[in-house]
């Protein structure tokens, strides 16, 4: 089926402002709270949302196998549930009906009004309930760095990195929508020199990580796999992702089974899932792999995607700055990669799953997707504009990710995924 959202010449009669991250061929699907106190899933054309259970209620949707409740429920799992051929149909009237040469709607202001509101107007809320939550690590530059920080960096990267998607389980209940503050946590860390006890308090060292995630729907039974050339179509979109990280608590905790503390007090989403069709314009050719992959991970099609990440520090009543700029192509491992290793020992992926894909980092300095890399573990603090020096965050320190995908024709965005610090209880 074809993928008609996406032309590129299509106008809305809808207001979109240049450079915004919403224009008609993103359409992207979220949750919302409405001025009446409602909520209900919808879309988003430049600064408006889009109610997609009033579209759907005033028929609208005619002639798309869509139950009467779908849009009118508090997650997106369902939808997800149908498939890539309900999303695509979805997606596609849509366009339509927001189309400049398409009357219907903009010419009935009754069913506009109760319908379409302004971003002001509305409270996002988490797009879907996540029932999993795995968290890849899949930046050769991040592990390489992390390496040579903690390890020999003459052997930064660990035997099996090359030849398999690391990943660990996380903390589905601790996963936030952007906007939300995060307590800094409390935890162990690693005893002073001369002691047994270990210290006890707020971490000193808050950090973020810059990174997307993935969300799935229903893909296997229990005992079944994903062959790698079909794991695309069990992915419903993306958002950008921060997966704050307590580095003083983690580094105390991680040996021998990995993150937990460090990592589970806060997870922070972009509210608006950008839909894997949406970004179809945007595929580059996959990261060169050192060893050529078991034959259940080699890639036959470009499966990397050409995605601007940035992220800013913005100090309590400050001015922001940019300390990191990067891209999502850097990847070395793929997300249908990420996904056929997932499930090759049969473990059953569900709707409304979601998959991070690890801190992103590039090969230069300014992009690496970490305070823990930017600074080299605090050697090297960063300077902001307003004067003052950070090595990890402090209270009150808001950050902010963006990510955009643009060519000469139209530029598809995420908005943006911001969390304040606020200190320790």
């Amino acid at each position: 089926m074809k993928i008609t959202a996406n032309n590129p010449k299509r106008k809305s009669w809808l207001q979109v402002y240049d450079n915004s991250d919403f224009p008609i061929q993103n359409i992207p699907f979220g949750v919302f709270i409405t001025k009446d106190d409602i909520i209900t899933i919808g879309s988003r054309i430049g600064d408006f949302a889009i109610d997609l259970g009033a579209v759907h209620q005033l028929g609208y949707f005619d002639g798309i196998p869509l139950t009467d409740d779908i849009f009118l429920q508090d997650n997106l799992n369902d939808f997800i549930a149908d498939g890539r051929k309900t999303w695509r149909l979805v997606r596609n009237r849509i366009a339509d009906i927001f189309d400049v040469t398409n009357g219907a709607l903009r010419d009935n202001p009754t069913h506009k009004d109760k319908i379409i509101f302004r971003m002001d107007e509305v409270e996002m809320l988490l797009p879907v309930s996540i029932g999993d939550y795995t968290d890849f690590y899949a930046s050769k530059e991040h592990a390489t760095n992390v390496g040579s920080l903690f390890r020999d960096p003459e052997n930064a990267l660990l035997p099996n990195w090359l030849h398999i998607p690391i990943g660990y389980h996380g903390r589905s209940s601790s996963i936030i929508p952007s906007g939300t503050k995060i307590r800094r946590p409390f935890g162990q860390t690693r005893p002073p020199e001369g002691s047994n006890t270990p210290g006890f308090g707020p971490s000193k060292l808050l950090d973020f990580e810059l990174e997307m995630a993935f969300i799935t729907t229903a893909s296997n039974n229990l005992g079944e796999r994903i062959p790698i050339e079909e794991a695309e179509e069990y992915i419903f979109g993306l958002v950008q992702f921060n997966d704050w990280s307590a580095r003083d608590i983690q580094a105390w905790e991680y040996v021998p089974l990995g993150p937990f503390l460090g990592k589970s007090f806060a997870s922070t989403i972009s509210p608006w899932i950008v839909t894997l069709d949406a970004l179809e314009p945007f595929r580059v050719e996959n990261p060169k792999q050192d060893f050529e992959p078991l034959p259940y991970l080699k890639n036959k099609q470009k499966g990397s995607f050409d995605i601007n990440l940035q992220v800013g520090i913005q100090p309590d009543g400050e001015k922001e700055t940019i300390i990191a700029n990067s891209n999502f192509k850097y990847m070395y491992w793929t997300m249908a990669q990420q996904l056929a290793h997932h499930t090759v020992n049969g473990c059953p992926v569900n709707a409304g799953d979601m998959m991070g894909s690890g801190t992103i980092s590039g090969p230069t300095k300014d992009s690496y997707g970490s305070m823990l890399e930017l600074t080299w573990k605090g050697q090297h603090p960063i300077k902001l504009n307003d004067g003052s020096e950070r090595k990890f965050i402090n209270d009150f320190d808001t950050v902010i990710m963006r990510a955009h995908c643009k060519n000469e024709s139209v530029r598809i965005g995420f908005g943006e995924c911001i969390g304040q610090i606020i200190p320790a209880k």
